[in-house]
This record gives C-alpha cells, structure tokens and sequence, in this order.
C-alpha cells in the first residue's frame, strides 16, 4: 500500500548526516539507501573526497537517486548539521566509555515514528574512523546495530540501509513497531541541550564544584545521566535557571 506523506510523517522528519566521509561512491550508495526507503533529507559534514555530488562513482552508486544525492546540503559542521533537530542519534560499531544509551536501529525507528514532535538525525562517520567521542557524546542516544560477533563490519551504505528499512516499517507502522507513549513537551534541540551543558559546566566551576583545568570525566558522565532522560525544552530552561541563579550567587 502507498504511504501518503504528510507534515509530520517520518519521512519528512528525518535527517541522515554522513561526517567526513572518504568516499564519493559511499555517499551514492547512501543517497540510493535513503531513497528506497522514502527518505531524502542527506547533509554532509566536510566531506574528504571532492564534489560528492556530482563526482562520477558517486553518481553511478546513487543510480535512479540523483534527486537525493544532488539535493544533499555540505556543511561545515555537526552542528550546523544538526540545525532544527530536537534528537540525535550516533551511529557507530564501536561502543564508548561515556556514550548516551545504546539503543539498537528498531528500539529508535519506534521511538522516532511515534513522536510526531520529534526532528531526528541519524549521524554516520568516517569509513575508517567512525565518529569521534565528542559527537558520540552530544546526541542522545547510541545506535549499535546488532550482528554476528566475529565479524560486525558493516561498510557505509549497509548501516545506512539497516537503518532505514528500520524507520520506514516503524513509519509505516509494522505491528508491533511503535511503542506506546505517554504525555511529553517539545523536545529541546541537540543545539538547546548543548548550551544548556556549557551554562551548567560554568556554573559547576564557579562553585568549586568542577576544576576547569582538571575536568576528568564529570562532565561525560552528566551529558550520559541526562541523554538518558529525553530532555524537553521546559526542563532545559529549568536547568539553566538552577545554573543562572548559582552564577549570581557566586557575582552577589
């Protein structure tokens, strides 16, 4: 049966952002990925190899998705990538440390396709290097997608398939793909988030509380306590508030 897509459809909504990639004919491969699957919005992130978008491979992997790939923004940055996105997602084989909460590709598309309010990337890295921790650590959750042990390596275009044959049944509301979800405000953006983070450090140092010039780990560990919480845009005001008043308690 056909999808109609609408405003607020999945289809729509979400974002596939390929970091630095080395390869023209991975980002074809990825652009032919999304549109079999009906997505289409692509932005890549100082990409290494030159004209993605026209380079020949890239063209010929992208076969009858010329529209995607030649519709995909470059930008400088994640987080100019990420720009009107409330949920993020890193993309990644290699599990971390400090990361936010692995969830595998099904656990995100339900979530994802449940939540009409919710403007999610999935972030893809580098063919050899993978992400880099500070972007693992700014989204909010982790993707690994499972497979056998022995050997996990997935290339470019296969993640991005798993990925999203995930969210179209989950869009197109595969039984038992959704899960069930009670009251939420708007969800705050990765960009909300990330300030909220700065104003909280600032204030942490001010009370002593953290050594700016030997942090350690305490601020990993507080972006991993509240990536696993879905912060709405109310309650990041309401944290940067707690971080405004000790700031001027500390000024007084």
């Amino acid at each position: 049966m056909n999808q109609q897509k609408t405003d607020t459809s999945l289809f729509n909504r979400l974002r596939f952002v390929l970091v630095e990639t080395s390869r023209a004919g991975n980002v074809g491969s990825v652009a032919r990925a999304m549109k079999t699957m009906g997505f289409s919005d692509l932005v890549l992130v100082t990409p290494r190899c030159a004209d993605p978008l026209h380079d020949p491979e890239a063209v010929a992997f992208a076969s009858g998705a010329l529209d995607v790939l030649q519709g995909a923004r470059i930008v400088d940055s994640v987080g100019a990538a990420l720009e009107g996105c409330n949920f993020a997602a890193a993309v990644s084989a290699r599990l971390r440390e400090f990361s936010p909460p692995v969830w595998t590709p099904r656990a995100f598309a339900a979530h994802v396709a449940a939540q009409a309010a919710l403007a999610p990337a999935l972030i893809l890295g580098n063919e050899r290097f993978g992400l880099p921790n500070q972007v693992v650590e700014q989204c909010n959750v982790l993707i690994n997608i499972p497979a056998n042990p022995d050997y996990s390596s997935l290339n470019l275009s296969q993640a991005a398939q798993v990925l999203a044959y995930e969210c179209r049944q989950a869009a197109c509301g595969e039984p038992g793909a959704q899960l069930p979800v009670g009251f939420r405000g708007e969800a705050a953006s990765v960009a909300q988030v990330e300030g909220m983070y700065a104003h909280l450090e600032e204030a942490l140092v001010a009370i002593g509380f953290l050594d700016a010039g030997n942090p350690k780990k305490l601020m990993p560990r507080i972006k991993r306590l509240f990536a696993r919480t879905g912060l709405e845009t109310e309650e990041v005001n309401i944290l940067r508030g707690i971080a405004r008043q000790i700031l001027k308690q500390q000024k007084s």
